[in-house]
């Protein structure tokens, strides 16, 4: 069994295109978020597969329907923090009340307690660190948002690419990194969103079949704007319209391949997230150790 998830945005939210500007004028543009997610909902419905659905509170405050309609349908509620603020641009304190808003409204709307968060653009790197504590302290039992990956804007090189439980100074957090796979000493992403799109999709599927023979989990990402190919487009750089736009009508029959491929389910009970006694604190590599540079994918 493995782990489907979905960030629930809308699709001008994306971090590719944000600037002070448009993120003034967010509640000027044309919502789009409930239908899409409604997609999202059919099409796991049709599978008979749950997900870990992680959610915007800017979203949970304007549409408290959609975020009750995913928890009636059987998926798990986690947190994709209040408003789409990278970690990298927020100050503990920030990052503070911005986690812990998003998880008092998730478990106000739905009744049930929010157990994880991924962080906008995947933005916990070494310079952040410090958010894991306050992960923990604000009552988190696990994070997907490291990828052991060497980006520009995020990632960790040479971090445990698997599920692995971590000890804060304010005790034990369980991560829950996006599938990669190690070509040829680089490791690459795979888990979704843009990559899903571009890459070639036999390979990729390929790619995945190896991890699920060495009895991992995949961890998966997707969005509900990802679906949408008829959205509104944005002005920015060629690149970023190019990851933001290409292949989104292909993405609703490559995921419907992934579901009669692949079983899916919530990040919460495919793994033991059940607590444990603290281990000694976790000390990350300035160079990825030789057991982790080899393919282990």
């Amino acid at each position: 069994m493995h782990c489907l998830t979905f960030d629930i945005e809308e699709h001008f939210q994306v971090s590719r295109f944000d600037s002070p500007i448009r993120r003034r004028h967010w509640g000027a543009f044309e919502s789009r978020v409930t239908a899409n997610t409604c997609k999202v909902l059919e099409l796991l419905a049709r599978h008979q597969t749950r997900a870990t659905f992680f959610i915007l509170g800017w979203v949970a405050e304007r549409h408290p329907g959609l975020i009750k309609q995913i928890a009636e349908c059987g998926h798990e509620i986690a947190s994709h923090g209040y408003g789409h603020e990278l970690v990298t641009a927020q100050t503990p304190e920030l990052f503070r009340a911005d986690v812990r808003k998003s998880k008092q409204l998730l478990e106000d709307l739905t009744g049930t307690p929010v157990q994880g968060y991924r962080a906008p653009g995947f933005t916990i790197t070494r310079e952040t660190l410090w958010a894991l504590p306050i992960l923990a302290e604000e009552g988190y039992t696990y994070d997907s948002s490291l990828v052991p990956i060497r980006h520009e804007h995020c990632g960790l090189p040479g971090s445990d690419p698997w599920h692995h439980l971590k000890q804060t100074s304010s005790g034990p957090l369980w991560e829950v990194p996006p599938s990669t796979v190690n070509l040829g000493g680089v490791r690459i992403p795979i888990a979704g969103g843009s990559y899903f799109r571009l890459l070639p999709f036999a390979a990729l599927c390929g790619l995945m079949r190896r991890i699920e023979r060495k009895g991992r989990p995949l961890v998966m990402y997707f969005h509900p704007w990802e679906l949408d190919p008829q959205q509104p487009r944005m002005e920015g750089p060629f690149f970023s319209q190019l990851a933001h736009y290409l292949n989104l009508d292909k993405m609703e029959p490559r995921i419907t391949t992934l579901l009669n491929t692949f079983r899916f389910g919530p990040i919460s009970e495919q793994i033991d997230l059940s607590p444990v006694l603290p281990l000694e604190p976790t000390v990350f590599p300035a160079i990825p150790p030789a057991e982790i540079a080899q393919d282990v994918a």
